[in-house]
């Protein structure tokens, strides 16, 4: 049994529904027709009728179950498509996210070490102010001094 041929025409082929009727059509008629008492009563020709029909019913069934396998066949390579589409994307994505985090990752550790070296060169100024104390000491002594020095040269150059 093969699927529909190249020249054969769609529309004098049954579709399934017309097939299944036809089938309980002719399972109807035939147990309508003979009577109760057994199969003997049937005529010769009804078994083939039955046989053909059956025959033709089963072409029908392969061609929709030879659809049916197409159309699932040309799903899953859709779905083989999409999911290789959404793979590719997510291997992109982890790639950028891979990248920026690197780049990232060089940015903390040239802003760790610049802020290193902003807290050595504080405690280093901190350790060179300490001896500041020492000279504003000295500094106000001898502002003290000179101030004095002032008072006294002013006090000679009035005398009176």
């Amino acid at each position: 049994m093969e699927g529909r041929r190249e020249g054969e025409p769609e529309e004098d082929r049954p579709t399934t529904s017309e097939t299944l009727n036809l089938i309980s059509t002719t399972d109807l008629d035939s147990q309508s027709s003979s009577p109760c008492s057994g199969e003997d009563d049937r005529s010769v020709s009804e078994p083939t009728v039955n046989r053909t029909e059956i025959l033709r019913a089963l072409e029908v069934v392969e061609r929709d179950s030879v659809a049916i396998s197409e159309s699932f066949a040309s799903l899953f390579a859709s779905l083989r498509v999409a999911i290789s589409g959404v793979t590719s994307n997510s291997v992109d994505h982890m790639q950028c996210f891979s990248d920026a985090a690197g780049r990232l990752q060089e940015s903390v550790l040239d802003a760790a070490t610049k802020g290193n070296r902003y807290i050595n060169s504080c405690l280093r100024l901190n350790e060179e102010m300490k001896g500041i104390d020492n000279l504003s000491t000295q500094l106000k002594i001898l502002r003290r001094n000179v101030d004095a020095l002032d008072s006294a040269v002013n006090k000679l150059l009035r005398i009176p």
